[in-house]
């Protein structure tokens, strides 16, 4: 059997009507029970879970979730050993991603990762507000999002990043990284039945104070 402790990922190829790049990384991570895990880390924790908030505040039309933020200072606790196996795969994804376009690890040679979430959604969940990730000052120090959907999705819940005409249905492992500006707005779209469960946050420069 294989070790179940090996974490791999495999990069995959978004295919679009345009020739032009869309900068949207893709990769499959393994072993899919690391998803899994973080849904059962997720659903183990409800005194941590609270409904899901945009920067504005709680407005359930534009964000329907329900979120559970995981902080740095919170790594080391024995209870999250998945996150920590899953950060892992994640910055191999990373990693990759700035073998793709090499001028950005000049720009980031060292991304940080702050607090987090795993997400779930329930019918009729959804972000249905457009919305980047570096939209204030306050913001401004992300300069990637990844994304990871926890489970596959059949009905709704896809995500739509609209200036790059893409639409792309969640399955479980899939691990998205791309730009936090503007040029990918993007939504999370009306979840029609069933669950969906994603984990989400940035890549951002690093305090001055650590550089």
């Amino acid at each position: 059997m294989p070790d179940s402790s090996i974490i791999e990922i495999q990069r995959e190829v978004i295919e679009t009507s345009s020739n032009l790049p869309h900068f949207i990384g893709s990769w499959s991570i393994e072993p899919l029970t690391l998803c899994d895990d973080l849904i059962e880390f997720f659903e183990t924790h409800p005194d941590n879970q609270a409904q899901g908030k945009t920067a504005g505040g709680l407005n359930l039309e534009s964000k329907n979730s329900v979120d559970l933020t995981i902080r740095p200072r919170e790594l080391r606790q024995n209870d999250h050993l998945a996150v920590r196996r899953y950060l892992e795969a994640l910055f191999a994804c990373h990693t990759d991603y700035l073998a793709q376009w090499p001028f950005l690890q000049d720009v980031l040679p060292r991304a940080e990762v702050s607090s987090f979430n795993i997400q779930r959604y329930e019918p009729g969940g959804h972000f249905q507000k457009l919305h980047s990730e570096r939209t204030t000052l306050a913001t401004s120090h992300r300069v990637l999002a990844w994304m990871t959907y926890l489970n596959t999705v059949e009905d709704g819940g896809t995500t739509q990043f609209v200036h790059q005409n893409l639409e792309l249905r969640p399955r479980k492992g899939l691990t998205l990284i791309w730009p936090a500006e503007w040029t990918h707005a993007h939504r999370a779209n009306v979840l029609d039945s069933g669950l969906k469960y994603i984990i989400t946050g940035w890549f951002h420069f690093p305090p001055r104070s650590s550089q």
